[in-house]
């Protein structure tokens, strides 16, 4: 039996949660930075704001205090937006302990710094003279199918193998199956360059532009992921695999993709922050993820087309019809 500490009650963080109580064996505890989202779970056994009409077993233990939260947990796993997981975790950082274990489960690059989620928690930890291993939780997952029970397959990618061999048995049930990685590079950026590809889709399936400009724009959109990634130092052949192609293929074809919606809803030609209002608090890391993308792959001196017209279209009001046609005309390559 493990006590497993989840740091974030969106829905990925409560869809893991339920999961880890379902499989039973081990002591969950949730922590919510929203008190009003805590007191919540706690008196319905729902995350009505995030991932309603799940419910949360009695086994899970809901926090809003993360000193208790992190009290005698092994495994942390983190799962808040990427844009605050550098201030989570300088607070966070002076209730960790040696020997325990964290799990990234966050999808994002940070802005400005261009540094991968591992990378940022790293090194608020060293501030504090800490290191504890970090491995990276990624794949293709719809919170909803999680928490319903769907039969799901992720990466966990570390350099540590008792890590990496530890939340694969650790999390492993009848309907979650674990594969052990240890290109953490290649998986962090796979599961996060795939949402600024999904927007793109959806951007395509806004305009009903058809199955042709999907397979083209799914295909080119993994090599251009694939060409950064190894830049990074990442391994081409992770691409390939659930982080990579599996994350992509979901995002840019599901319904219940968040960055595909927000695609959609520009194709349709509506506004961005219309759209973002829309998600009513829920978040689409693909639209910060796309400027800091781009960032990185001016350091690495790595072009990447598509991720520029997605930045034009979110940033500069490009519109998307005009990208498409820029993209269509570019000078022929070989493949």
């Amino acid at each position: 039996m493990s006590r497993i500490a989840v740091l974030g009650s969106g829905a990925w963080g409560t869809a893991l949660a339920i999961s880890l109580a379902r499989r039973g064996g081990h002591h969950v505890a949730l922590w919510s930075y929203a008190k009003d989202v805590a007191a919540t779970m706690r008196e319905k056994r729902e995350n009505t704001a995030f991932l309603p009409g799940f419910r949360i077993s009695e086994e899970v233990v809901i926090f809003e205090e993360a000193a208790a939260t992190l009290e005698g947990a092994e495994i942390v796993v983190s799962v808040t937006p990427s844009q605050f997981v550098r201030s989570s975790y300088e607070g966070f950082a002076q209730y960790l302990r040696d020997g325990q274990l964290l799990v990234s489960a966050t999808k994002g690059i940070e802005d400005e710094t261009y540094q991968r989620m591992t990378e940022v928690i790293g090194e608020v930890l060293a501030k504090r003279g800490m290191e504890l291993p970090c491995g990276v939780l990624s794949g293709p997952s719809f919170a909803q199918e999680v928490a319903a029970g769907a039969p799901t397959a992720l990466t966990i990618a570390s350099t540590d193998a008792k890590l990496a061999a530890k939340v694969q048995r650790d999390f492993s049930s009848s309907t979650l199956r674990l594969y052990t990685n240890d290109d953490v590079v290649g998986v962090e950026l796979g599961g996060s360059l795939k949402n600024v590809i999904a927007i793109a889709a959806g951007i395509v399936a806004g305009l009903e532009l058809g199955h042709n400009s999907n397979a083209a724009l799914i295909t080119r959109g993994i090599a251009e992921m694939t060409r950064l990634a190894v830049a990074c130092g990442g391994r081409r052949e992770t691409l390939a695999g659930l982080s990579g192609i599996g994350d992509l293929v979901l995002t840019c074809t599901g319904s219940l993709s968040r960055n595909r919606t927000v695609g959609m809803g520009l194709g349709q030609g509506r506004k961005i922050d219309d759209i973002l209002a829309g998600l009513e608090g829920k978040v689409a890391e693909g639209v910060r993820t796309t400027s800091a993308a781009l960032g990185l792959a001016r350091k690495y001196r790595v072009e990447m087309p598509i991720a520029e017209q997605m930045e034009a279209i979110l940033t500069r009001g490009k519109s998307p019809e005009r990208a498409i046609e820029e993209l269509m005309l570019r000078p022929g390559r070989d493949e």
